[in-house]
């Protein structure tokens, strides 16, 4: 339970950091006295190098030790949030959320590692799994409410400042968790991790930079020519190494592409609604923090309740299903902003928010289990590891369109102006889900196409045991299992087992 706390304080400061900031962004914006771009820096300064370093971060808890790894992370980000609540400026702030993103990106990795390593019988390591993704569900859904209440109340340096006492008390306990190590830890690819930051940095600066300082700008020539020359060389290295950091072969499969570009597209969407909806309601309407985490409740309450939903669907009928589901309600909700003004009608409106928090909250268990169906056990931590981190590449990327689309017009700072600038954003937003339903209907295989195997590669009715696949999900968190070998493979050690996961049952 010591253990289990502790995994929980650290989820609890990187999911607040994450939602909470945003409804904040407005007050930041007037403090610092900077910039949409500079908004979009703070929050994508923070998911590029958290995406970039989630994979290295998991490799290096298994060479060096979990616990080991965890304590860093921790320090680092307890160490950088008060750094950034005492931000003299935007640009030291960004600064600060890199070191605060390497610190978070060691925590999640590790924590799952601990967990599994504590809690070794099946069915404590579900609950205390579920206890841990809750977690994050709740925090996701309650964090704008909470950021809103800290920043009106006491300002928003207080969102960071809460992590220190608490991260203070965690790494204080830390002392008393075992150490956890994988059998085999995979060799480090410093060449392609160098490659993956280049690519992902150079882009999102494309993005940003380009509506504001022209295509022209040499800063923005030479990030296009990097990505240009990053995503090739990226690919011939990582097709060159036994043990590359991002498993190109995988994307030979088609769902699995399809479960990557879906949690792309739907976090993208995300990151955008969030960053368009605090910038609304407190600029333009002129509402106070905490009243615009409250406008955003119907939101937060669906992506609470319908995970569940989405884990049973995915169980019992598939991730085909809840995929579709999740972009015709991502899409519909795009809609009804772009096309019926939904803004401009408190009903409409609240429509719009509920079923993009269906959208979201019916997503992330059919996208993982869509990315690991099929995969050798030991490739199912490997396969999971891509998913999370193309969720932070979405995240980033929606961001940065989003404000670069409000950033392109000088002028939106009244309702009207404000309403015609996020008019491309909500046709975006729109996109992405139409994307989803697509990418779902397209690719995604239904049950029946889709029939278990025997694990052992025999004929069925051979009296072998099948091996079973649970997962466990809440929020942006879901986590996989076996019934034979009940580990969730945050992370699995390369070796020569073929046996795939055959059948998700719910637990």
């Amino acid at each position: 339970m010591l253990v289990l706390a502790v995994c929980c304080s650290s989820l609890f400061l990187v999911s607040l950091d994450n939602t909470a900031l945003n409804v904040a962004l407005p007050a930041m914006q007037r403090d610092l006295r900077t910039s949409v771009t500079g908004l979009q820096w703070t929050i994508d300064a923070y998911l590029i190098v958290l995406a970039a370093l989630l994979l290295f971060s998991g490799a290096l808890g298994d060479r060096l030790g979990h616990r080991r790894v965890f304590r860093t992370g921790l320090t680092l980000f307890t160490a950088s949030s008060l750094l950034c609540s005492l931000a003299p400026n935007a640009g030291w702030l960004i600064v600060f959320r890199t070191v605060q993103a390497v610190g978070g990106s060691m925590l999640n990795p590790a924590a799952m590692a601990l967990l599994t390593n504590v809690f070794t019988g099946r069915h404590e390591r579900a609950r205390a799994i579920g206890v841990w993704s809750t977690v994050q569900g709740v925090t996701m859904a309650v964090g704008p409410l909470i950021g809103g209440l800290l920043t009106d109340v006491a300002g928003w340096r207080w969102i960071f400042l809460m992590n220190v006492p608490v991260g203070a008390l965690a790494l204080a306990l830390t002392g008393r968790v075992p150490e956890a190590r994988a059998g085999h830890a995979r060799r480090p690819d410093p060449v392609g991790q160098l490659l993956v930051i280049v690519l992902l940095a150079a882009l999102v600066y494309v993005i940003i930079q380009a509506p504001v300082s022209g295509w022209t700008a040499t800063p923005v020539v030479a990030c296009a020519g990097a990505v240009l020359l990053a995503l090739p060389a990226l690919l011939r290295v990582e097709c060159s190494r036994r043990e590359p950091l991002v498993e190109l072969r995988f994307f030979r499969q088609p769902a699995f592409t399809a479960a990557v570009l879906s949690a792309i597209l739907a976090f993208a969407a995300m990151g955008g609604f969030l960053f368009l909806a605090a910038l609304y309601w407190q600029n333009i309407r002129h509402l106070a923090a905490w009243e615009a985490g409250v406008r955003l409740l119907p939101m937060a309450v669906m992506t609470i309740v319908c995970p569940p939903l989405a884990g049973r669907l995915t169980a019992t009928r598939g991730p085909r299903l809840p995929l579709i589901a999740s972009g015709a309600a991502t899409a519909l909700s795009g809609l009804l902003c772009a096309v019926l003004d939904a803004p401009r009608h408190s009903v409409l409106l609240l429509a719009a928010y509920a079923l993009f928090g269906m959208g979201f909250g019916l997503v992330n268990a059919p996208i993982t289990v869509t990315a690991v169906s099929g995969m050798p056990r030991a490739q199912v931590g490997v396969a999971s590891a891509i998913t999370a981190t193309s969720r932070q590449i979405g995240n980033a990327l929606g961001v940065a369109v989003i404000g670069a689309v409000l950033a392109a017009d000088a002028h939106a700072d009244t309702a009207a102006t404000f309403l015609r600038a996020a008019r491309p954003a909500w046709w975006i937003i729109t996109v992405c889900g139409a994307g989803v339903l697509a990418l779902a209907t397209l690719l995604v295989p239904s049950r029946r196409r889709d029939r278990p195997r025997p694990a052992s590669g025999r004929a069925s009715g051979t009296g072998r045991r099948s091996r079973a696949a649970w997962i466990v999900t809440a929020g942006g968190a879901t986590v996989v299992g076996t019934t034979d070998d009940p580990t969730p493979h945050a992370r699995s050690p390369r070796d020569d087992a073929t046996r795939p996961v055959i059948r998700v049952t719910p637990h």
